[in-house]
């Protein structure tokens, strides 16, 4: 009897098709958000070939009514200081942000911020900062996000710690230091979600 020997795949980047409705519109807010330009463009298609993350991102000009079955889609980080990195060059690029600091979202503590592109397809940039928890809420949704208001930094670090209410004074320390000296206020405040511009 041959024995067989089990081989592994090496996958060099994960493969996102999106349908659009206009991949002339489509272009312009990816190249924003992604801060490239697309490596292929042909009449109803273009392709984004992003290293960071490893993406093969397509756009696919289609005719459709409403969003389907899609979510949301996500660029999972390694600290709030990226989050708010990646933040800042969405806004420097003229797009719109929506941050959700120390939000429970899919049973874990995140940090995170938010754009739409022009089908309405939502692109998260988030840190975990605490996994495996008992409970969540709802989240990922734009249903499940505030109000929408301009923002400098100094009101998002107080929106972040204003949000950090009934989570543990350590989860707010470990990725927002500046948040977390204002924990002990926090509650006296309601922190929603902001859209900045």
């Amino acid at each position: 009897m041959e024995q067989q020997t089990e081989r592994t795949a090496r996958a060099l980047k994960a493969h996102l098709a999106l349908n659009v409705q206009s991949v002339e519109r489509s272009l312009e807010f990816y190249r924003r958000m992604l801060g490239i330009e697309p490596s292929k463009v042909r009449p109803g298609y273009a392709k984004f070939d992003v290293q960071n993350p490893p993406l093969n991102l397509t756009l696919n000009e289609a005719t459709f009514a409403e969003r389907g079955a899609l979510s949301h889609l996500g660029i999972q980080l390694a600290t709030t200081e990226d989050v708010l990195s990646m933040r800042r060059n969405w806004l420097d690029a003229g797009l719109d942000t929506r941050d959700e600091m120390a939000t429970n979202c899919c049973y874990a503590l995140q940090n995170k911020t938010w754009v739409r592109d022009p089908d309405g397809n939502e692109w998260e940039a988030f840190v975990v900062l605490e996994d495996n928890l008992p409970t969540t809420s709802t989240c990922c949704t734009p249903e499940a996000t505030a109000t929408t208001t301009s923002t400098t930094a100094e009101e998002t670090t107080t929106s972040a710690a204003a949000a950090t209410c009934g989570t543990t004074k350590e989860a707010a320390t470990v990725e927002a230091t500046a948040a977390a000296q204002e924990v002990s206020s926090c509650c006296a405040t309601a922190a929603p979600a902001t859209i900045s511009r």
